[in-house]
C-alpha cells in the first residue's frame, strides 16, 4: 500500500488527510523533519511513499496528478512529493541532506516537500512537474492566503477539468466531434465500477472482431451489424485512452495492447470483408491486401520520418514554418488532419460504406483514400527534409536501421560493399523494391523474378552500408515494407489459385505485426527486437527472396501451403518473443499522444 507522510499536524478543516486516502495512500504524520525521515525509512521499499505539507489547499485531482500517475518515478506538486521504487533511494537522499543543512527547524517558514523537490532538481534527479492548468495545489503560508487559495478551489470545477483532461489533446475532426463529447463520460462510467483500461481495450477487440464475423457472414443485414459495430469499437478504443488519462491507470501492458490491437482489429476486419465477398461471389482478397499492405506502409512512413527527426537540431525548414503558419487559422487545422485520414475518419468511412455499398466499392475508396493521404503526408515530408538544415543524430541512424529490419543476408553483404559503392541511400532502395517488384509483375513465378530478389538483396545491402543520417534516408523502412509486402501481393495474385491470397494477407500480417512490435519497442527507448529474431525470420530481404524461391520452385498449390506454413511460423516466432518482452518488467510504457494512426 502507498504511504503518505504529512510533515506535521494537519490544519483544522483541511481534507488532505481524507483526499490522500481517497487515492489510496496510508497516512501517516510526522512531527518534524527529522521524525518524517524515520517514517520514510520504515516504509516498505517497494511501496509508492509521498511526503506531503499538512498545509496544503488545492483540487484532489491535482493531488492525483502529482501522486498517483505510475510512469513516473519521481513528481511534485507544490507541497508534495512522491517517489515510487525506482526513485525512493534520490527521495531519501535528498531528505537526508534537507534535514543535514536545516536541521527540521525552518517547517514553520517553508514546505519541507518543496524544499525536498528544489534538491532533486539541483541533482538532475528528473522530478515530473505534471501540468495543473486551472487546478489549485498551493501551500498558503497564512489564513488570508489560505482563504483565498480554498475559494480558487472553490471557484474550479475539479471533476470538469478531470473529464476534459481526460481526452487526447490532439485528435481528429470525427474523433474530436463525433467521438470524445461522449465517450469521456462512458469513461468515467467505467472508472466509477472499477473497470481497467485494459478490460476496455479487450472489449474493443472482441467487438471489432464480431464486427469482422458479421461483415463475413456476406448478407446485407450482416454489412448493416458490422458498421454498426465496428463504431462501437472505435467508440471503446477512444473510452479505453481516456479512461487511463482519467483514473492515470497507465501501465505496460495496456500501452502494448492498445497499440497492437488498432491494427489487429482493423486487419481484421479487412479479411471480414473479403470473405463476405467471397460468400457473394466476388473475390477482393488482393484488395483487401493491399489496403492493409498501403496502410501499413503508410504507419512506417510516419514512424521512419518521425525517428530520424526524434532530436534533429537546427531546423530551419521553410516548409515547416508555412505548415506551422498553416496551423495558426483554425479551420486548416482540421481540413489537414482530416487529409491524411487518421483511424477515426477512416473507420467512420469504412463502417458506412459497408453498410450501404459492397465490399468492393469499400476496399477501392479505402484505397484512393490512403493513397492520396500517403502521396499528400510522404510529399510533404519530403519537402520538409530536402529544405531543412538539420543534423541527424546517431541514435536517429540507429532507430531507422533498426526499423530496415534487415537480415543475416544484408548483414554480410554489408561488411563486403561498406565503404565500396557510394549510390544514394533511398535511391539503392528505391530501385531494388522496383527490381523485384517489377520482374514478379512481368514475369510471376519464374527464376527471372528470383533474380530480381537477388538485386533487390543486394541493393538493400548498399543502401545500409552507411550510418543513415541523410535527409532522405528515412524513406528507406517504408521502401523497403512496400518492395517485400508488395512482392508477396504480386506472386498470391499470380498464383491465381483458392487460398494463396488469403495465405498471403496472413503472412503479410504476421510480418507487419513484428514491424510494428519494433516500432513501440523504439519509441519506448527499448531499443529494436533482439538481432536473433531478426535472423530467425530471415529480415526483409531474406523473406523476400524466400517467397521468391517458392513460388518459382513449386507449384501454384504447393506455393499457397508454403505460404501458409511460413505466415504460421513467423506468426509463432514473433508473437512468443513479442508476449515475452512486453509482459517483462525491463517493457516501456508506450503512450502514444501524437497523431492519430
Amino acid at each position: 500500500m502507498s504511504t503518505a507522510i504529512l510533515t506535521g499536524q494537519p490544519v483544522p478543516g483541511s481534507s488532505i488527510e481524507g483526499d490522500l486516502r481517497s487515492l489510496g495512500f496510508e497516512v501517516r504524520i510526522a512531527s518534524d523533519a527529522a521524525d518524517a525521515e524515520t517514517l520514510l525509512a520504515q516504509v516498505p521499499g517497494g511501496a509508492r511513499v509521498a511526503v506531503v505539507d499538512p498545509r496544503f489547499v488545492g483540487h484532489p485531482h491535482a493531488l492525483r496528478l502529482g501522486l498517483t500517475d505510475p510512469r513516473f518515478d519521481l513528481a511534485a506538486i507544490p507541497g508534495a512529493v512522491t517517489a515510487q521504487p525506482a526513485g525512493r533511494q534520490a527521495l531519501t537522499r535528498a531528505m537526508a541532506r534537507e534535514n543535514s543543512l536545516g536541521g527540521g527547524t525552518a517547517l514553520a517558514v517553508d514546505s519541507l516537500a518543496d524544499r525536498i523537490v528544489a534538491v532533486l532538481d539541483a541533482d538532475g534527479a528528473g522530478v515530473h512537474h505534471p501540468e495543473l492548468g486551472s487546478l489549485v495545489a498551493a501551500v498558503p503560508a497564512d489564513p488570508q492566503a489560505r482563504n483565498e487559495a480554498r475559494q480558487a478551489v472553490a471557484d474550479v470545477d475539479d471533476e470538469a477539468v478531470r473529464l476534459k483532461s481526460a481526452v487526447k489533446s490532439r485528435d481528429g475532426f470525427f474523433t474530436t466531434f463525433f467521438i470524445s463529447p461522449y465517450s469521456r463520460y462512458i469513461a468515467r462510467w467505467c472508472a466509477r465500477r472499477g473497470l481497467t483500461p485494459n478490460q476496455v481495450t479487450t472489449a474493443s477487440l472482441l467487438t471489432a472482431l464480431i464486427a469482422a464475423g458479421c461483415a463475413a457472414t456476406g448478407t446485407r443485414i450482416g454489412f448493416v451489424a458490422a458498421g454498426v459495430l465496428l463504431i462501437a469499437s472505435f467508440v471503446l478504443d477512444c473510452t479505453d485512452g481516456q479512461l487511463a488519462r482519467y483514473s492515470l491507470q497507465y501501465s505496460t501492458l495496456g500501452a502494448w495492447l492498445d497499440a497492437t490491437f488498432d491494427r489487429a482489429k482493423e486487419y481484421a476486419y479487412y479479411a471480414g470483408l473479403a470473405l463476405g465477398a467471397a460468400r457473394g461471389g466476388d473475390d477482393v482478397w488482393a484488395l483487401a491486401l493491399g489496403a492493409m499492405v498501403l496502410q501499413t506502409c503508410r504507419h512506417v512512413v510516419d514512424f521512419s520520418f518521425n525517428e530520424a527527426n526524434h532530436d534533429a537540431t537546427a531546423n530551419t525548414s521553410p516548409t515547416a514554418a508555412l505548415s506551422d503558419k498553416l496551423d495558426s487559422v483554425g479551420w486548416t487545422v482540421w481540413v489537414r488532419r482530416m487529409i491524411v485520414l487518421p483511424i477515426g475518419e477512416r473507420w467512420a468511412m469504412i463502417a458506412v460504406l459497408t453498410a450501404v455499398t459492397t465490399p468492393r466499392i469499400t476496399f477501392y475508396v479505402l484505397l484512393v483514400g490512403c493513397a492520396f493521404a500517403a502521396t499528400y503526408t510522404t510529399a510533404g515530408r519530403v519537402l520538409r527534409s530536402l529544405t531543412r538544415k538539420a543534423q541527424r543524430t546517431d541514435r536517429a541512424a540507429q532507430a531507422l536501421a533498426d526499423l530496415a529490419d534487415s537480415g543475416p543476408l544484408v548483414e554480410l553483404l554489408t561488411r563486403v560493399s561498406r565503404g565500396r559503392v557510394r549510390f544514394t541511400a533511398p535511391v539503392s532502395a528505391a530501385v531494388g523494391g522496383l527490381l523485384v517488384a517489377g520482374a514478379a509483375a512481368l514475369w510471376g513465378a519464374g527464376w527471372q523474378t528470383v533474380t530480381g530478389a537477388i538485386g533487390y538483396t543486394l541493393l538493400a545491402a548498399v543502401a545500409v552500408a552507411r550510418p543513415l543520417k541523410g535527409p532522405l534516408d528515412w524513406l528507406i523502412p517504408p521502401l523497403f515494407r512496400a518492395a517485400e509486402y508488395g512482392t508477396v501481393l504480386i506472386l498470391a495474385a499470380d498464383a491465381d489459385v483458392n487460398g494463396a491470397l488469403p495465405a498471403a494477407f496472413g503472412l503479410v500480417a504476421a510480418v507487419a505485426y513484428h514491424h510494428y512490435d519494433t516500432v513501440y519497442r523504439i519509441r519506448g527507448d527499448a531499443g529494436a527486437p533482439p538481432a536473433w529474431l531478426t535472423r530467425a525470420i530471415g529480415g526483409h530481404e531474406g523473406r523476400t527472396l524466400l517467397v521468391t524461391v517458392l513460388a518459382a520452385a513449386l507449384t501454384a498449390s504447393q506455393f499457397k501451403v508454403a505460404l501458409t506454413v511460413l505466415a504460421v511460423a513467423v506468426a509463432l516466432v514473433v508473437l512468443v518473443e513479442s508476449i515475452r518482452f512486453w509482459v517483462s518488467s525491463g517493457a516501456p510504457a508506450v503512450h502514444d499522444e501524437g497523431e492519430p494512426a
